[in-house]
């Protein structure tokens, strides 16, 4: 889902080859000539070769001027001196061109001024509206340096009222001189959907409501006529999470829900409101106590916080009463590797279970003809089904009004298993309430590290034979389900697209142009007649105008760069290798910004820091012929307080072994005399053990190796506390358990 926090991604496990290769034959057809629709407009462009700043300004007391100290092409660019702060650079008003509804990409070339340390830049967007004013993030995580030219690209859909739209460059950090050059604002043009296919609702309605996850832009243009042809239910992706509609205590705001049950509401669309109940995308203030302080388990904190749950539910399905046909009232209280099975999150930990029961009861109140929903992910794994099914039965027979289990159904090509999902939908049959699949979609990876900068077809054929292979099983349970909804609308705005890591994904439907795929298509049961051809990912990029000679590949960009250890006075970092056509030679660290050391290997300690600061970290690779390679994901790393020690202890248990694959959870504790801020879990298989997902960690397997390294939300850990990893393998042999070694930093 769009803005979620990283989270359990899916397990994975083996598809049916058999429907594979019939929908390979069932979907092999010739491709089309490629479409002039297919070809980007170019909107703006600001090249600066006419000697004036084209429209673009200071944002505050900066100066911008044009220059030839340096041009990416031509002979001049954009400079921007005398910066005070951090946010201040040039800006372009995009009022005058941008439309409500279009997907542009930005993209412009940075350079830092001669002289000017390395500093990360990003490219932003403002929108004001009746003086009220938003900031958004468009492209982020480059580095710029003095010595050549980084690009900045992404992506940016309005699709709210402005009265004032701009676009500008900023550092994350710092006040150096930058120039800028060459900024373009392109949009594919928009593609008429294809009114002359299958209605999809209309195909599903003697099975059940078919719905998607939307925002506010997926209610203008062209993305509108394709939900109100093909869905028949709209979830708010994020617009009605306690983040989006109570962010400070008793302050409510509905500017983007109203809008999505609105439209709703005018074109006879149900919604499904989602989500009441969560641990993530709550503010802090939640679990704060009457003094501010972070709650503790006492009975005051309970009372406190339940009256917080019942006031917030009062609130936003009061607003909605009658016009939501279902809700997820608490979302995602599982977790496998805790003894109980359940999330220890801090409602959990102030109330127990108490919060589920009282929220689902709150709920009934205040909207009695609503379907009440308690939603999760991963209920195919046996053993987070099994919690879920004791939860619900247990809650159930003490009265509360559970009417509802969600299935999320977030998968791949490989997995869920059919078997498993129809395992799933039948346990929970018996406990005699209805279900509902809540977000489904179908990722082309199987992994958290491939990356393509096309889908191939051979994928989306797969992704078609999934999609069929569990519709088939939807349908065949049509009595237990009641809908079926799919995070997202289209491919072209999709949470997988940056979730696990930074990718183009395709897990919908419909494609980046709206038009119907294989995976539609094995749905509705036809072949297409004439398939819709694959826009381009990226805009063309502009040749050079000599040709290049001799080496000019760049390494790839270091990936997985941790914090392996801290000391008081010193900060360990481990990434992993880059690529390259002739060789890796080298790697330039990065302290906030500044080049700090280079290294042969993959591993670094920054020494002679002071106690408790926090810096900021990033690596290039080069080659031997001076390439150098984009920068790495920064991380950020405290050096320790003086004085105090670090240790830990990991400690392995296999929670479920079916022959050919198994569940473990792992348990890290914390040894040392002072807290943790992160840590680091490593063995070696002795067997032919592979993993294949893992949840609570960043997992990394080489050969038999196996490196296992906290979250951003589980690193920290106070003196003599613990926290849990799990993950599922594949295994053709025996499994012991392994040695672990456990690495505090």
């Amino acid at each position: 889902m769009p803005e979620r926090r990283p989270r359990t991604a899916a397990l994975f496990a083996a598809v049916c080859l058999t429907l594979v290769t019939a929908l390979c034959l069932a979907f092999a057809v010739a491709a089309p000539p490629a479409r002039a629709d297919t070809v980007p407009v170019t909107d703006i462009s600001s090249d600066f070769e006419s000697g004036t700043t084209q429209g673009w300004a200071a944002r505050g007391p900066e100066t911008v001027a044009v220059s030839t100290a340096a041009a990416h092409q031509g002979t001049h660019s954009l400079a921007v001196t005398g910066r005070t702060d951090s946010w201040q650079g040039p800006a372009l008003s995009l009022l005058d061109t941008a439309q409500q509804g279009t997907a542009y990409t930005l993209s412009v070339w940075v350079r830092l001024a001669s002289g000017e340390s390395a500093t990360p830049v990003r490219l932003s967007i403002e929108r004001q509206w009746q003086g009220a004013a938003a900031y958004e993030t468009v492209a982020s995580g480059v580095t710029a340096t003095s010595d050549g030219w980084a690009r900045l690209s992404g992506t940016y859909t309005p699709a709210s009222s402005v009265d004032v739209l701009k676009v500008y460059v900023e550092t994350a950090s710092g006040t150096p001189s930058f120039l800028i050059d060459d900024f373009t604002m392109t949009h594919l043009p928009a593609v008429p959907i294809q009114q002359d296919i299958p209605s999809l609702k209309d195909v599903l309605a003697p099975d059940f409501t078919v719905g998607a996850a939307v925002g506010r832009p997926q209610l203008l243009g062209v993305h509108a006529d394709l939900l109100k042809k093909h869905f028949g239910s709209i979830t708010p992706g994020n617009a009605l999470k306690w983040d989006a509609t109570e962010p400070t205590e008793g302050a409510f705001t509905f500017t983007d829900a109203d809008p999505i049950v609105d439209f709703a509401t005018a074109n006879g669309i149900k919604v499904r409101g989602h989500t009441l109940v969560w641990h993530d995308q709550t503010p802090a203030w939640v679990f704060r106590d009457a003094d501010g302080n972070t709650m503790t388990p006492t009975p005051a904190n309970k009372a406190l916080l339940l009256s917080r749950l019942e006031n917030h539910i009062r609130a936003v399905m009061g607003r909605y009463q009658g016009r939501m046909y279902a809700w997820d009232v608490v979302n995602e209280v599982l977790d496998e590797s805790q003894s109980d099975g359940l999330r220890h999150s801090m409602w959990y930990q102030i109330t127990g279970t108490d919060y589920i029961a009282d929220a689902f009861r709150t709920a009934h109140a205040v909207d009695p003809g609503a379907e009440l929903c308690l939603n999760d992910y991963n209920t195919t794994v046996p053993a987070r089904r099994q919690t879920l099914y004791t939860l619900v039965g247990t809650l159930k027979a003490q009265g509360v009004p559970i009417d509802c289990v969600g299935h999320q159904m977030h998968g791949n090509l490989q997995w869920p298993s059919a078997s498993d999902t129809a395992a799933t939908i039948e346990q929970f049959a018996q406990l005699g309430v209805d279900q509902q699949i809540t977000e489904m979609d179908v990722s082309v990876y199987t992994d958290n590290t491939s990356s393509y900068t096309t889908i191939p077809d051979a994928a989306l054929t797969q992704q078609a034979a999934e999609y069929k292979a569990l519709f088939d099983v939807y349908r065949s349970h049509r009595a237990d389900i009641s809908a079926v909804t799919l995070w997202g609308l289209a491919d072209d705005d999709s949470w997988l697209d940056s979730f696990p890591v930074n990718r183009l994904d395709a897990p919908l439907l419909f494609d980046r142009q709206l038009q119907a795929k294989a995976a539609y298509w094995s749905i509705v049961g036809q072949s297409p007649t004439s398939p819709p051809t694959t826009p381009p990912t990226t805009p063309p990029t502009t040749p050079p105008t000599t040709p290049p000679t001799g080496d000019v590949e760049a390494p790839s960009a270091p990936t997985g760069l941790a914090v392996s250890a801290t000391t008081a006075d010193s900060v360990t970092l481990t990434w992993n290798a880059s690529t390259d056509n002739v060789g890796v030679t080298g790697y330039d660290v990065y302290r906030d910004g500044t080049r700090v050391s280079t290294v042969t290997t993959t591993t670094y300690t920054d020494t002679g820091l002071a106690p408790s600061t926090t810096h900021s970290y990033t690596v290039k690779a080069h080659d031997a012929a001076g390439n150098a390679s984009p920068a790495s994901a920064a991380v950020t790393a405290t050096t320790r307080a003086a004085g105090g020690s670090t240790g830990c202890t990991a400690a392995y248990h296999v929670d479920s072994d079916w022959g050919s694959g198994f569940t473990a959870t792992v348990t890290v504790t914390n040894t040392g005399t002072s807290a943790t801020r992160s840590w680091k879990v490593a063995w070696r298989w002795s067997g032919k053990q592979k993993i294949t997902n893992a949840w609570n960690t960043n997992a990394t397997q080489s050969g038999t190796s196996v490196t296992a390294t906290a979250m951003s939300y589980n690193g920290t850990l106070a003196p003599a506390a613990a926290t849990t990893f799990g993950f599922q393998a594949g295994n053709t042999g025996a499994n012991p358990a392994p040695t672990l070694t456990c690495t505090a930093a």
